[in-house]
């Protein structure tokens, strides 16, 4: 008997921040779990507090757009958003970023040609520390400027 796996878009609604993009909302793709559940299948560019993996609770409106209402279980997986500094050795390159961060097995998604920003998915039991290693020293060296969008007690504590 094969199962149907169901992929739904959930949104999410947050306050724009000063400076960043004006966007109060984004889209995920998620699996559907049950009629009011769905595990987040990529990684955010935008929306803080959720990483690819989770499982989040969400409402549908009458317009059948699915709305998450909150995180029912954390994957473990951290999200980390970085973008190259166009001045920097790396120029405007998401290219690069990715190359970089290859070594760790990490793979991203850039937000567009215009902002080349790379979302991250740092999976649970990864080298945390290394990765923050290497973060820090690209953003000390000129090459990046990153934040982290999520995170567990894992990764600060490494």
């Amino acid at each position: 008997m094969e199962s149907t796996v169901e992929k739904i878009k959930i949104w999410f609604r947050f306050v724009p921040r000063e400076g960043w993009f004006p966007q109060d909302t984004e889209g995920l793709w998620a699996t559907r779990l049950s009629a009011d559940t769905a595990r987040v299948q990529n990684v955010p560019f935008l929306q803080d507090g959720v990483a690819e993996g989770d499982v989040v609770r969400f409402q549908t409106d009458s317009e059948g757009l699915h709305w998450a209402v909150g995180r029912v279980s954390a994957s473990g997986n951290c999200t980390i958003r970085v973008v190259p500094v166009r001045s920097g050795p790396l120029g405007h390159s998401p290219q690069a970023v990715h190359q970089h961060l290859s070594r760790f097995g990490l793979g991203g998604e850039a937000f567009s040609e215009d902002f080349p920003m790379v979302a991250f998915t740092a999976p649970a039991g990864g080298d945390f520390h290394g990765i923050k290693a290497l973060l820090a020293q690209g953003q000390e060296d000129g090459w990046w400027h990153y934040e982290v969008g999520c995170a567990t007690d894992e990764w600060w504590n490494a």
